[in-house]
């Protein structure tokens, strides 16, 4: 029962749910960098029915709005933009654009916390000669309504972490308040209420809230299945 969900998922539920994003991303973002599934070496403690590994999109090219703009207010819904990739021009509301000099890359991580059974987006922000930035760059990087939001939130904060598979330091937004926003966020659901949350709900929803930080948005396409009917329950 949604009552009684706390808001986190298994790491097998974390593996279909993470699957069930990159197939949707690729359905409506086909002329965008792809997420994609990163099988890790399975550790001796862990069961081997479960799937080791984490979620990546890596060459990231975000617009980086004025902070005139953003004080104004302005919200960019949608924007005709030119994949790195392909010629192919989609109208989405993930705006991606070529590289210049002044253009910063972005590498995302979809990473699983045994901790704290959730998603945690790690991340690496690079100049365009491949150095990377330090986070008070970051931070001034993002847009000026998120950095503010971050400095004000309870649910989360920028930190330095070391990646858990990687073990290297990346980025990261902290996933202590997750799952009280994922129960928040996906117990409105009314046919949640009657059926148990759909794992391949889950990832869209949380993704829909992580990615604006980044100015990232989801195309409605996508918003729209939160909304549909799924098979496969979360467990408590």
């Amino acid at each position: 029962m949604v009552e009684s969900w706390d808001g986190t998922l298994s790491s097998t539920e974390f593996y279909v749910a993470a699957c069930a994003f990159a197939k949707q991303w690729r359905k409506f973002n086909r002329s965008l960098p792809q997420w994609s599934w990163v099988t890790c070496p399975k550790r001796p403690w862990i069961s081997h029915d479960n799937q080791v590994g984490y979620l990546s999109v890596e060459n990231v090219i975000l617009p980086r709005l004025s902070e005139e703009a953003d004080q104004k207010g302005d919200i960019i819904e949608k924007e005709e933009c030119v994949s790195e990739y392909e010629d192919e021009v989609v109208d989405t509301a993930v705006v991606v654009h070529n590289g210049g000099p002044g253009v910063h890359r972005y590498d995302f991580h979809a990473v699983y916390s045994a901790s704290y059974r959730v998603p945690v987006l790690y991340f690496l922000q690079f100049r365009a000669n491949g150095q990377p930035l330090l986070l008070d760059e970051i931070e001034k990087d993002i847009p000026v309504h998120s950095a503010e939001l971050l400095t004000r939130s309870k649910w989360t904060f920028m930190t330095q972490e070391e990646h858990p598979e990687l073990n290297r330091p990346w980025y990261t937004l902290h996933p202590c308040g997750t799952s009280e926003w994922m129960k928040l966020l996906l117990s409105t659901d009314a046919s949640a209420a009657q059926s148990g949350i759909p794992v391949e709900k889950y990832m869209i929803s949380w993704f829909s809230v992580v990615g604006q930080v980044f100015g990232l948005k989801l195309p409605v396409e996508m918003l729209n299945l939160v909304g549909a009917d799924s098979t496969i329950v979360c467990t408590q």
